[in-house]
């Protein structure tokens, strides 16, 4: 939940424990560098940070820096987020069996170290510091098993980054599990590492999996089934899961695309584009292995998964190799076997296609603080802590 959208902006930053004067000075500051301002950010990220409270100015402060300081200096935060929320909690708030553990992020005071760690999970990748990474990860799943930073889709690829093939795969099985056969809070966030089951799952399962489950988890799953035994049957059924769940993932791996030069900051429902750019930026280089890309590549069953079919009513052509038709443009939902066919369409889709351009501006306007369009859709938000529950309507 975006501080300036959830029970934070009602409350202040960390339930109130940083000052107002501070909480205005980052606010200044973030909104220069979105503005691609940052040399005029800095004086107000000065002044924000003499509150140390404020560990949200510490981590905008941090990406003004190269990348070896950055991440020293997040480390220097976290120690500071950590040493304050010993001195409000005590100092054994961190233990497994401390009342705080397994409710950060539902305390508010915590929120602002939870999103340190999620800085430094970041940072330590494009450091290329994938143990580091991973570690953070876990940890924050410890601290916060429900994933209220949904960190959960990111520790595969980091395990996988890190060379830790079987406990990527064992965290994967204990989220692929159906839902009537888990907790909805999985111990530890599902970080509970053991070794993973080899056998081959049935055709029911299969089919209960490729309805919906996360793809960036499911083509984590495939992955370290691939690197752990090869074109194994099991390899093979992750992937077919993965691609049914999130078909865009496997296209771009499969032409070849560039790897996403950034993650999406957009908000996102599962398995939707929004995350299928991140687990690509996080992980297409171990996907374009040449062993990796021709196992995928040469899974006939899976690659027919991505074969899609004409968005125009009546026109049941469908694509003989992958990202053979073009999306629309705007919205890039459906696709197209020609231009005539996009052209007959437009009077249907067109509802749709402008429906979602002005979702897509409605959320970014509310995330970035701007003033709403005219045209904005209904949209609501919701903030859940310590027993309060905080909505937000356009």
């Amino acid at each position: 939940m975006n501080r300036r959208l959830g029970m934070e902006s009602q409350l202040g930053v960390g339930g109130g424990i940083v000052s107002k004067e501070s909480q205005k000075n980052l606010d200044k500051a973030e909104d220069l560098c979105r503005r691609r301002k940052p040399e005029q950010a800095v004086p107000y990220l000065l002044k924000a940070m003499e509150d140390e409270n404020n560990l949200d100015a510490f981590i905008q402060a941090a990406f003004l820096f190269p990348l070896n300081e950055a991440v020293q200096f997040l480390e220097d935060a976290e120690r500071k987020g950590r040493q304050g929320l010993k001195r409000r909690f005590g100092p054994l708030c961190f233990n497994d069996d401390a009342p705080q553990v397994g409710r950060f992020w539902d305390i508010l005071e915590t929120r602002p170290y939870m999103r340190v760690l999620q800085a430094q999970v970041r940072l330590y990748f494009e450091n290329r510091q994938f143990a580091k990474s991973a570690n953070t990860i876990i940890e924050m799943l410890r601290l916060c098993p429900g994933d209220n930073t949904a960190q959960r889709t990111w520790l595969g690829s980091m395990l996988l980054h890190a060379g830790r093939a079987s406990d990527a795969l064992s965290f994967a099985q204990n989220w692929l599990l159906p839902r009537e056969e888990r907790a909805d809070i999985v111990p530890r966030g599902g970080a509970v590492f053991k070794a993973p089951c080899s056998d081959p799952l049935s055709a029911e399962q299969v089919e209960k999996l490729s309805k919906r489950s996360p793809g960036s988890i499911a083509y984590s799953a495939a992955l370290a089934a691939y690197k752990l035994w090869g074109n194994s049957a099991l390899a093979c059924q992750y992937l077919r899961i993965a691609t049914s769940c999130n078909p865009t993932v496997l296209t771009k791996i499969l032409i070849k695309a560039d790897k996403p030069r950034n993650l999406n900051n957009m908000p996102r429902g599962m398995n939707g584009p929004e995350e299928a750019q991140d687990y690509l930026w996080l992980t297409q280089d171990l996907w374009m292995e040449s062993s990796v890309w021709n196992w995928a590549n040469g899974d006939q069953p899976t690659k027919a998964i991505l074969f899609k079919t004409c968005s125009r009513k009546g026109c049941n052509v469908i694509e003989g190799s992958v990202a053979l038709f073009k999306r629309c443009a705007a919205c890039k939902e459906v696709v197209y076997c020609s231009q005539t066919c996009q052209k007959e369409d437009w009077r249907d889709h067109k509802p749709r296609c402008q429906f979602n351009q002005r979702r897509k501006e409605t959320v970014r306007a509310m995330q970035n603080g701007r003033s709403l369009p005219e045209d904005a859709i209904d949209f609501a938000s919701a903030d859940f802590s310590g027993g309060m529950v905080f909505t937000q309507t356009t």
